[in-house]
This record gives C-alpha cells, structure tokens and sequence, in this order.
C-alpha cells in the first residue's frame, strides 16, 4: 500500500491559551504531508505547474481524538483513496502523538485546476492514475455539502493580507481554519474541546479581499461561513463539534 509517514515537532508559537496545538496546526501539518507524498510520485509543486495543474483542498473532515503540547512528536501517515465523482482525489490522513496515543483521523478531497484559469481539470491530466490503497479509510464518513442556514450573525471581517496568502495567490486552506476558531466565543475552545470539524472551501479568496465571518449554534454545534464582500459569494462553509475538556 502507498502510504507516506512523516513526524512534526509542536512548537511553542503553535500552542494556544493552554499550551496546545491549535487546530490550524493540524491542517498545516496534514498539507505538508499530502504535499512531500505527492512530490515523492514526482507531482512537486514547481513540476505540477510547470505542467499547467495543481492541487487544491475542497474539502476535509477531521476528528480529534486529543491535542498534542508544546515539545510532543507528532506522527502523520498519509495515503490516497482514489478518484470520486470522477474529479475528486480523496486522501486520508492519521496523526498519533507520543506513546501512540491517536491524535486525529481525517478524510478529504482535492481537485485539479488551472492555475492560470482557475479551471477545474480532469484527473487524466495527470497522464497516470494515483495509488487507490483498496478503499483503507482512516475516516469513513461522507464529504457531503454542510447545508448550513442563512442569517447567522456576523463575528468578524477580516481581509486577505500578506500572511494569508499562500504560493498559489490565495488564501491557503488553514486560514479558514483560524477565521472559524476566531469566530466562535473566545471561552469556548479554551474550556471546551474541539471534537470534530468539517471545512468546504467554496470560493477562493484573493490579496486584499474582504471576508465577512458569520457564526451561530446549529444542531448541536456550531456552523461557520465566510461571505466575500469584495465578490458577493461564500468563500467557505465549516461545522464544528465541541464537547467537554
């Protein structure tokens, strides 16, 4: 089976309020290892666009089983699960901390794009097919639309600026992450845990576009959209679950 491992070390400037590692961090660390494994097939950033097509994040699902400190080891293992609805390369992720003890287990789903267009390109393009790892899932749960309700109220805007934007000229998929832990009560997260989190990423935010964050309780958690106020569409849809510390 094709599957990539890699450790991370949690840094101080990674931790939150109680010494942890916030959940961007997760999603910053799940990146970089779906991008080392696909450099290993040959598919590094500088040869996908050279080839005309990248990889994106459209959307992941992860549940957290615990949350690593300042100083512990983290272990990702990674692989793909093949093509779904004929343009989504569905990829898993595992993280475990010290002892082996299961930090997160995630699904998600990546298209290709022009990066020139910003077109979505079929999985051909590649001119070969990705390992599929026989359907082994470290999540199998659905990356469905969240059909989240309109109206929440507004928590913050914030703009797209230099720190936000990745190589690819938007805003890289962890922001998203930090705009929806920013939008919730700040005493939530420090006294409650986040059990399990779902990000759509709609629309792409460009350099100094606006985005209008809206947040409020919705079945039994919470749910979170952005609204570009630059373009007058959503940029990105999340659900939280959070439970006791």
């Amino acid at each position: 089976m094709e599957i990539w491992t890699e450790t991370t070390t949690v840094r101080t400037c990674e931790t939150d309020l109680s010494g942890l590692w916030k959940p961007s961090c997760f999603f910053q660390a799940m990146q970089e290892a779906a991008t080392h494994h696909a450099a290993s097939w040959g598919y590094n950033f500088a040869s996908l666009l050279a080839a005309g097509h990248v990889w994106i994040l459209s959307r992941l699902r992860v549940r957290f089983g615990g949350f690593p400190q300042e100083g512990e080891e983290v272990t990702i293992r990674t692989w793909p699960r093949g093509v779904a609805r004929r343009v989504l390369f569905v990829r898993d992720f595992e993280l475990r901390g010290a002892g082996g003890r299961s930090l997160a287990v995630a699904t998600s789903a990546w298209v290709l794009i022009d990066p020139g267009s910003r077109r979505l390109l079929s999985p051909q393009v590649l001119g070969r097919a990705v390992p599929d790892n026989d359907g082994l899932a470290a999540l199998d749960e659905p990356l469905e639309k969240l059909g989240l309700p309109e109206g929440l109220p507004e928590r913050l805007t914030v703009v797209a600026g230099y720190s936000a934007v990745d190589m690819l000229g938007h805003v890289n998929n962890a922001r998203y992450v930090e705009w929806a832990c920013d939008s919730l009560p700040f005493d939530l997260l420090c006294t409650r845990r986040l059990r399990w989190l779902q990000v759509n990423y709609l629309n792409e935010v460009r350099p100094g576009e606006r985005v209008s964050v809206h947040a409020g309780e919705h079945g039994g958690g919470w749910a979170v959209y952005g609204v570009n106020l630059d373009r007058g569409q959503r940029a990105f849809e999340a659900a939280l679950g959070v439970g006791e510390g």
